[in-house]
């Protein structure tokens, strides 16, 4: 009797460790930053030694990342499905007349195997093709759609849970506050990953080189808008967007910041530009301050028509962004400050050419020349921005709903 009474006791204080929330969320949270900490490795790796075996250690780290988030979802549709009470199936999607899942728990699982598929996809292409310099091949599209899926599928389970704003019997009011901080500071998290994966996966057309072409405002203003602000709403805070913004720019900058700190030495020729420890992608995207003024112009016209709300936001992002990132790109493509390990300026790969007369300085290509080259470009920015808001906006409204 006594020892019921202590086992029930202890399982009564893990849970309100846990505070409620189930383990399989904190599992697939972690998951969603293990998968783009591997991906960071292994594009250092290829920009400081060169071509890396199927199971390299960052390949390991995103195949652990990418199988745990898809076992432990495929876990919890099994027990769901042939254990779960009635009451468990009703907070679960059904599909195929036999299994129940949330709908994140289907997004996890569709990207494991993604991520499985691309493993193979990849070395063979390696062995056929050899090293491949681009971002984008064929098997790293596959990884990307598989990983981004994980880390949304993370995100939307995390939400999920958080929309259903139930109060844990066995937890005191105070706990209960507390759960729903611990499951919106989660949700920040998971959508601060999403944002890293996405602008790093863009890295081939948004790093420092490129920012003072206009292919990465309209670029930018494609993707940005609809992402920081479909989460930034989906969070219910008023700060949502400059919250998840910061997660990104942290977590990017501790990452790369940490690579350079371990010795690498290229293995793979032709070398040009001699490294002796690892290489990293640079100094984050200043995504903070478009993501303030989202915050604040988000709260002051709330109540406007969403399209209109739309175009405040989308030009807006456009004009902020171009302002902060053209000085920030000048700063750290040609000021000798930047070269250094906290902005990581001089940061380049084993066969870059270190006489290359673009290595520090602008080149004019990819920069409009005329008033007109000008008006066009901003204009492409400003459709792409507008169009980008409102899909955001869509979304966030959507998600606000989710609630399995």
């Amino acid at each position: 009797m006594n020892q019921t009474l202590t086992l029930d006791q202890s399982q009564t204080s893990s849970k309100s460790l846990l505070l409620g929330i189930p383990v399989h969320l904190y599992v697939v949270s972690i998951c969603s930053a293990l998968v783009i900490i591997g991906v960071l490795w292994d594009i250092a790796w290829h920009m400081s030694i060169g071509r890396d075996g199927l199971f390299s250690a960052p390949h390991n780290a995103i195949y652990l990342g990418a199988a745990l988030a898809g076992l432990i979802s495929g876990y919890q549709v099994l027990k769901t499905s042939f254990w779960g009470s009635r009451e468990e199936k009703g907070k679960m999607v059904n599909f195929w007349g036999i299994f129940y899942s949330s709908l994140g728990g289907m997004f996890c699982i569709w990207g494991g195997f993604a991520a499985a598929t691309s493993a193979p996809f990849d070395d063979w292409w390696h062995n056929t093709y050899g090293l491949d310099v681009k971002i984008f091949s064929p098997p790293h599209t596959v990884l990307a759609l598989g990983l981004i899926s994980i880390q949304i599928g993370a995100m939307i389970s995390v939400l999920a849970t958080l929309n259903q704003n139930e109060k844990v019997p066995y937890l005191s009011e105070i706990q209960n506050i507390s759960r729903k901080i611990r499951l919106t500071n989660i949700f920040i998290f998971t959508a601060g990953m999403v944002m890293l994966t996405t602008f790093t996966f863009c890295t081939e057309f948004m790093g420092r080189w490129a920012m003072h072409r206009m292919s990465f405002y309209q670029i930018g203003a494609g993707f940005v808008p609809l992402f920081l602000l479909a989460f930034a709403r989906a969070s219910n805070i008023k700060w949502g967007a400059t919250y998840i913004a910061v997660v990104y720019m942290i977590s990017l900058w501790v990452i790369n910041t940490t690579l350079r700190m371990f010795p690498a030495e290229p293995l793979l020729g032709p070398i040009a530009n001699h490294v002796t420890h690892f290489q990293n992608t640079g100094f984050p995207i200043l995504l903070v301050i478009p993501a303030l003024v989202f915050d604040y112009l988000r709260d002051k016209y709330s109540a406007k028509n969403e399209w209109i709300l739309a175009v405040i936001l989308g030009v807006t992002f456009v004009i902020t962004f171009f302002v902060v990132q053209w000085n920030a790109g000048t700063f750290l493509h040609e000021s000798p400050l930047a070269r250094n390990w906290f902005f990581s300026s001089d940061s380049w790969a084993y066969n870059n050419d270190p006489n290359a007369s673009w290595r520090y300085q602008y080149t004019g290509w990819g920069t409009p020349k005329t008033a007109y080259e000008w008006s066009v470009g901003f204009l492409v920015a400003f459709v792409l921005g507008i169009i980008s808001a409102r899909i955001g906006l869509l979304w966030g409204n959507w998600m606000r709903k989710v609630q399995r």
